[in-house]
């Protein structure tokens, strides 16, 4: 295949492409509206349309697709053929600048919230020409938003791109106060590190609960876990080797940067992370890199497993969104250079994000909600429910001596000293990594940990520009008129600091301690669940702050939190309905089998000797009989519970009936179904185990 840099991005119709591809006049028009958002010609369209046709046959392809994202939270996709007939009987390849900029999709069949109705189909596809087109397997990829008829927003890129065209418009305001008038624009980048579980496919196939949740329902602890900590950066185990080799080979041709792969804290469990890129091109790549991910392991005899949570006891996987703003010319606003103290338009920038991230802490934690992330979020292996950030040392210091005007000393760079001559010396950095906190500051850039690792990226990083958008509107709008620009730039620095500063926590965001600080003493927000803090999506803050930035609508808002909290009430009814299949038709009459072996076996013993008592088997019968029993007593509530749900009188209310009621029924039927497998023979029973499916990569 050659060198990495000779097959990087081969399946892409990327700028190198097009500028050999292109005429240099077609070529500077797109450019310009890929860089600069001018209105797109559609003579300029037809010629892009014919290029991307002639490269894309030329690389075995034979249909396109409007590639979009719609609020399912994974992609969608139409095939059509290049193929047009010609007067002689045949067929010609054609592609025209009208198919390329728009499609039609059905609207009714996709989740809408209410914005379509079933009889109201049509709905459009339009090119998003900042992502590059792609080909997978034999089919052009044309990265599109989509939208109903009527203009509302049915996807998850177009509100993206609102929120960084918002995030743009504020952020120049602020650079032009400064005396920068070269910068073009400022964007978004993100650099989404990916965590997932590999097992067997065999033993996948085994388990209805992971073929239809994508997580296990039942399962008791193995004899071991993660306790050894052993497997975090250990050796990769040769089948796992060949997956990552070939899955980064898939990933470079499409032009996807992934940069770094290792083993994670729990068995089974492993990350890829990318180098970071403009934020609707991030979206678009950890989109197909899940999906990416799970073609190539079905070819390794694998599954890759996404779930927030596959496994009990052990790390659940989550996607950590490493987010900084830059302009055009690579200057990054986030970067605090050598004296952070006299960089004044570092320090502004920075409390736009501490003010967003206090002021829009509730969108901060809904955009990561999910039925999947709530099995996550607050356990020792994720960050907590409660946002808060880290700064780290030196910034913390900076900030204080500011909000009390006291002098600042800087940062006292301090030499590691090893203790061994032949390893090299080199300053220590000033400031740690705090792994427990949901916002935390690491250099240059805000690493956001909350989201979980099957979420689109999308819904977090929009949340995120259309709050740090907002913070810097407010800035720009009081520094415009201010008389003294100096003056009323300390000030505002000043007051940020002062009214935002409980939002900044260095310290363990495990410790049960923090929760109470956070919310008894400081007045942060702690919405355990998804029913918990959606429905704020509609408080009225947010749908002003929002619908003022034209990132939403109110309408498309509250279809938002409708799907939102529809998809989490499915989840888990889908789980629950799992449940009791599997306990009363397998675990349970596998539990019965067991049983009755274990009595014949007891009065097969008497038939040798009638003095026996038979205790080990005579009480082995009794707790097995029990745990029957009660499986089937809880597999009955846990339907009764379902059946309820028919009463809830809107989405709100049956999310809430789910958190309370069903998924504490499923917690009851899983115990005794878990304490049966740790007696029953594993002859008998009729799943892999949990020591299988962690440790059965070899």
């Amino acid at each position: 295949m050659g060198s990495v840099s000779e097959y990087f991005g081969s399946l892409v119709f990327d700028d190198r492409v097009m500028k050999a591809n292109l005429t240099a006049d077609v070529y500077r028009s797109l450019k310009k509206t890929i860089d600069e958002g001018a209105k797109l010609d559609i003579g300029v369209a037809n010629a892009v349309a014919a290029a991307m046709k002639d490269w894309a046959v030329a690389n075995g392809a034979i249909h396109y697709t409007h590639w979009f994202q719609p609020l399912t939270g994974i992609t969608a996709e139409k095939h059509d053929s290049f193929i047009s007939p010609s007067p002689d009987g045949g067929v010609i390849m054609e592609f025209s600048g009208k198919e390329l900029i728009k499609g039609e999709p059905d609207a009714s069949s996709f989740p809408s919230g209410g914005l379509r109705a079933t009889f109201e189909a049509r709905g459009y596809t339009a090119w998003d020409p900042t992502s590059y087109a792609f080909i997978k397997g034999k089919t052009l990829c044309i990265p599109t938003a989509f939208c109903s008829y009527g203009g509302e927003a049915l996807d998850k890129k177009t509100p993206l791109l609102r929120s960084m065209e918002a995030l743009n418009k504020q952020a120049l305001r602020i650079l032009r106060l400064f005396g920068n008038t070269s910068a073009k624009c400022v964007r978004s980048s993100v650099g989404p590190e990916q965590e997932y579980f590999l097992i067997t496919k065999e033993m996948y196939d085994k388990r209805p609960d992971l073929r239809f949740t994508g997580r296990t329902l039942f399962g008791a602890k193995p004899p071991k876990g993660q306790e050894m900590d052993d497997h975090y950066f250990g050796v990769i185990k040769p089948r796992v080797a060949e997956y990552m080799e070939e899955l980064n080979k898939e990933l470079w041709k499409l032009g996807i940067l992934a940069k770094t792969e290792h083993n994670e804290v729990a068995p089974a469990q492993h990350e890829l992370a990318p180098i970071y890129t403009t934020t609707n091109i991030a979206t678009d790549h950890n989109q197909l890199t899940m999906e990416i991910m799970q073609k190539v392991a079905s070819k390794h005899g694998l599954v890759c497993l996404l779930h927030e949570k596959p496994f009990a006891g052990v790390n659940g996987s989550g996607k950590h969104n490493n987010w900084s703003i830059a302009t055009d010319s690579g200057q990054n606003l986030l970067s605090p250079g050598e004296t952070p103290y006299e960089n004044a338009q570092f320090l502004l920038f920075l409390c736009a994000v501490i003010k967003a991230v206090d002021d829009y802490q509730d969108l901060l934690r809904l955009s990561v909600a999910t039925a999947g992330n709530d099995h996550r979020l607050g356990a020792n292996e994720a960050p907590p429910a409660v946002v808060s950030m880290f700064l780290g040392d030196e910034l913390n210091a900076v900030l204080e001596a500011i909000e009390n005007d006291t002098p600042y000393q800087g940062a006292q760079k301090t030499q590691m000293k090893l203790g061994v001559d032949v390893l090299p010396k080199f300053n220590r950095d000033t400031t740690d990594r705090n792994r427990t906190s949901p916002f935390a500051f690491t250099g240059n850039k805000f690493e956001f940990r909350m989201l979980g690792s099957s979420n689109s990226i999308a819904c977090a990083n929009i949340m995120l520009n259309a709050a740090v958008a907002e913070s810097l509107r407010i800035y720009a709008d009081r520094l415009e008129k201010a008389e003294d620009f100096k003056t009323t730039l300390n000030e505002m620095i000043r007051k940020t600091i002062k009214d935002h500063k409980r939002i900044i926590f260095n310290g363990n965001g495990y410790d049960d301690s923090w929760i109470k600080e956070a919310t008894e003493k400081r007045g942060l927000l702690n919405y355990r669940t998804t029913p918990d803090c959606m429905p704020h999506l509609l408080d009225k803050k947010n749908v002003d702050m929002l619908t003022s930035l034209k990132v939403f609508s109110e309408a498309e808002l509250k279809s938002r939190c409708d799907i939102m909290l529809e998809n989490y009430s499915k989840t888990v009814i889908i789980e629950a309905n799992t449940m009791v299949s599997m306990a009363k038709t397998q675990i349970a009459p596998a539990v019965e089998a067991y049983t009755a072996e274990v009595a014949r076996a007891a009065e097969a013993k008497k038939q040798l000797d009638r003095n026996l008592a038979c205790e080990y088997e005579t009480g082995l019968v009794r707790r097995l009989s029990s745990l029957t029993d009660r499986i089937f007593a809880k597999a009955e509530e846990l339907e009764k519970t379902l059946i309820e749900l028919n009463k809830a009188a809107d989405v709100i209310a049956e999310s809430e009936m789910v958190r309370d009621t069903v998924l504490p029924a499923m917690n009851e039927l899983r115990i005794p179904c878990d304490e049966a497998e740790t007696l029953t023979s594993k002859e008998y029973w009729p799943f892999p185990s949990y020591g299988d499916l962690l440790f059965g990569v070899k």
